[in-house]
């Protein structure tokens, strides 16, 4: 395959990511509205609330952990795309016609777990086409789309509620990811197939392949708490914008977008810092992006000003992104080449399980306090890049070692001025 197509098929997973954040932001703008929650019957219930970004997360995680190893050794990336973007849609179409609470509940769990195996087929695609060495820009690359769906969606979601009412966002996902999604994926994502039923292991060989994986422990916690930061902090941005510092409702839908604009500017820089930096140290991003997240949270949990609030936010969205790309990096740098979507999928199965339930700590935190104590919910997510910090610090202390290389493919040096090498069977 061509430089030219395998970077195609990576910014074709870029808007695919981007797609896919719009739609898990869009529960964060839909509980600002009081006739959405009037409708399902939440309103002034915080907990019930941060739920609802939980139970999506939690289908998620556990497709992401069994789906994975499935759509690995059964369909590949490709297929296995198409499958997940088809059922986003169709989850989206449904939810505004929930009859009530339960129904919206059990849609948002289901579109969950629809999503659930995108970033395992993400990295396994870059570990299909692009040699370890240089996975970094890639993975940065495609993963670009947390940061830009978040960022966009936002914004665009606050349009759609306010602008005409919270039926319509549903219905413009659906569309989105129908019209957009699938088209990107048939025309421009490759994969290199499935391999022969003789050739390619069982579903449970690719899970325990997985789970084996040398330096799993400390890059699960690091995922956990990185994920705990996105949801924790996307889904209570919006509110924390309107109900503590009182913004206008287009000053919130820029200043939430901010934070994410950010990121996506370090995330780049932290996957070009990637393809520098020896083996040893690919766990530094951690250190210094997670050290400067919680000290930015921190200074927006006490801060009195709105101006110095939202300095730290737009401060804490760049050094959280400086840690996106170093995650799946060390994945595909563990994981032998055989297991790397499963392993992928472990972590963010896990991750995402866990993580999940920082949404519904956070609106705990807030009912505690009140409905207004937002800088009670942000110091949780303060806590958690610290155990981000002292993974990184162990990780750096004990560096990773080269994932065994898969024996049909050969990686070719790349041409002064081209973008990558390529593998030859």
């Amino acid at each position: 395959m061509s430089t030219r197509a395998r970077w195609a098929g990576v910014v074709s997973l870029l808007v695919i990511v981007l797609i896919s954040y719009v739609d898990r932001v869009n529960v964060s703008v839909l509980i600002t509205d009081k006739a959405f929650t009037d409708h399902f019957g939440i309103t002034g219930d915080p907990t019930a609330q941060g739920a609802l970004s939980t139970v999506f997360l939690i289908g998620y995680g556990i497709a992401a952990f069994v789906l994975t190893p499935f759509y690995e050794t059964s369909l590949g990336v490709r297929r296995g795309l198409v499958v997940s973007v088809a059922l986003w849609s169709l989850m989206t179409l449904l939810s505004p016609y929930a009859l009530g609470a339960l129904t919206l509940t059990a849609l948002r769990a289901l579109l969950g777990a629809a999503e659930g195996p995108l970033f395992s087929l993400k990295t396994m695609y870059v570990r299909e086409h692009f040699a370890p060495h240089e996975a970094g820009r890639p993975n940065a690359v495609s993963s670009m789309g947390v940061s830009l769906g978040t960022a966009a969606g936002l914004p665009l979601i606050t349009y759609l509620v306010y602008r005409f009412d919270w039926h319509t966002s549903f219905l413009a996902l659906a569309a989105l990811n129908a019209v957009i999604g699938l088209p990107l994926i048939l025309l421009f994502v490759r994969g290199r197939g499935v391999r022969a039923a003789a050739e390619r292991p069982g579903f449970g060989a690719t899970l325990k392949g997985a789970l084996r994986m040398p330096r799993l422990a400390p890059i699960l916690v690091v995922e956990i708490a990185t994920l705990a930061y996105l949801w924790g902090s996307s889904a209570w941005l919006p509110s924390y914008l309107l109900r503590e510092r009182h913004f206008s409702i287009g000053a919130m839908g820029f200043v939430s977008a901010l934070p994410f604009l950010m990121s996506l500017v370090s995330g780049f820089l932290g996957g070009l810092l990637l393809d520098r930096l020896p083996r040893r140290l690919l766990a530094l991003p951690f250190v210094v992006g997670s050290a400067g997240t919680a000290v930015c949270v921190l200074l927006v949990a006490g801060a009195e000003s709105d101006g110095l609030a939202a300095t730290g936010l737009i401060l804490a969205g760049g050094f959280w992104g400086l840690q996106g790309p170093a995650i799946p990096t060390l994945v595909q740098h563990c994981a032998p080449a055989h297991f790397v979507g499963s392993a992928y999928g472990v972590v963010n199965g896990v991750g995402n399980l866990v993580s999940a339930f920082m949404p519904t700590l956070m609106g705990v935190a807030i009912a505690a306090s009140g409905g207004h104590g937002f800088g009670a919910g942000f110091s949780l997510l303060a806590g958690a890049q610290a155990l981000t910090l002292v993974c990184g610090v162990w990780l750096l202390v004990r560096p990773v070692a080269p994932a065994p290389a898969a024996p049909s493919v050969e990686w070719t040096t790349p041409a002064r001025g081209s973008v990558g090498g390529s593998p030859r069977p």
